[in-house]
């Protein structure tokens, strides 16, 4: 799996440099199928720990490196594992945790979680609680023992009808909600690649899509998982609300968004479609054209020329329409204040 696109996160995760007492920077990557690193920065040694539950303390937890000073250590896992992590200053006691960002899915596209991000109030957002990914119509059965054991209490679709009846989701088990819509809407008045046209529907689109959302997590019932089909657009926006909602900085935001260039697998996002098989679908043949277009195979960058986030549009929408996220999700998501701290107390340590 690739790395390289989260470690360009580390100058925006903690911008100071290590300090004694402080765990800076953590990282974790698979550098083999059953080799994970574990990188981070402080001046004094840590000891690591590992455990199968994202919320496990030390005394309930594998020590696997003890008073650690280089800064990096590697742990052996079964392929398909992947374990949380928490690091603890051996002099200050201070701890932080972490785990690999992208599940290691064989046949799933940008399966990711969205926890150890810097979050209101100097707390972060929690590991193994909130997931967003691509499409999960070709998921192999050790794809699905690995989601099932993530503990999903939710998993709702942000696809169109179309989608969804093209590329069924194999997870189940896990309680499903979506929304009917035809994918034409998200379309409607612009090319399939003008990224600011589609961006500036999504507040007023997928508004529905966010307050149910919102409440599965306000239930606080066990973790959630959302997704569309490529786990970049319309997934990324939701992304967005709810990090924002969580208190991360916007650049961060930003940057977690354009992961999905590096970590999306568009082979495994659709099965092959049949254009003869789908003749009046205008939908199918949308996608069975990309699927015979070689360049995209190949996830392009998430920004127009001038290097101007797509993303971006969508925050521009809504600072103009409703003056911040905060007023935009009270309004058209239902997420009051009350909510808004429920959501930080729960979902950031």
């Amino acid at each position: 799996m690739k790395s390289t696109a989260f470690l360009s996160l580390l100058p925006l995760l903690h911008a100071s440099a290590a300090m004694a007492g402080t765990i800076d920077a953590p990282v974790v990557t698979r550098s083999a199928p059953d080799r994970l690193t574990i990188a981070w920065q402080d001046a004094d040694p840590v000891d690591i720990f590992q455990s199968d539950r994202p919320d496990a303390r030390p005394a309930a937890m594998k020590l696997v490196a003890h008073a650690n000073r280089d800064g990096q250590a590697s742990v052996s896992v079964t392929p398909g594992e992947r374990p949380y992590f928490l690091l603890k200053d051996s002099k200050s006691g201070k701890t932080v945790h972490v785990a690999e960002r992208l599940l290691p899915l064989e046949q799933g596209s940008n399966f990711r979680d969205i926890g150890g991000y810097p979050a209101a109030g100097g707390k972060h957002v929690r590991w193994g609680m909130i997931y967003r990914s691509g499409g999960q119509p070709m998921l192999n059965a050790g794809d699905l023992s690995q989601i099932h054991s993530l503990g999903l209490a939710h998993l709702v679709d942000l696809r169109s009808s179309e989608e969804r009846v093209l590329a069924p989701t194999r997870i189940e088990g896990v309680p499903y909600q979506a929304i009917g819509y035809s994918m034409s809407s998200l379309l409607k008045g612009t090319a399939p690649s003008n990224g600011e046209g589609v961006y500036r529907t999504m507040p007023t689109m997928l508004a529905p899509h966010l307050k149910m959302v919102f409440t599965d997590l306000l239930n606080k019932d066990g973790a959630i998982a959302y997704n569309c089909s490529a786990g970049q657009d319309r997934t990324g926006f939701v992304t967005a609300m709810i990090l924002s909602a969580l208190g991360v900085p916007r650049d961060v935001i930003l940057k977690d968004y354009h992961l999905s260039t590096a970590y999306r697998r568009p082979d495994w996002e659709m099965p092959k479609i049949d254009p003869a098989a789908h003749a009046g679908d205008p939908v199918a043949l949308m996608f069975a054209h990309y699927q015979d277009n070689p360049a995209a195979a190949k996830p392009q960058p998430l920004k127009t020329a001038d290097g101007t986030a797509f993303l971006a549009f969508a925050f521009d929408e809504i600072e103009k329409k409703w003056g911040s996220v905060d007023a935009y999700l009270a309004q058209e998501a239902g997420v009051s204040k009350v909510d808004l701290a429920a959501l930080r107390a729960y979902y950031t340590e």
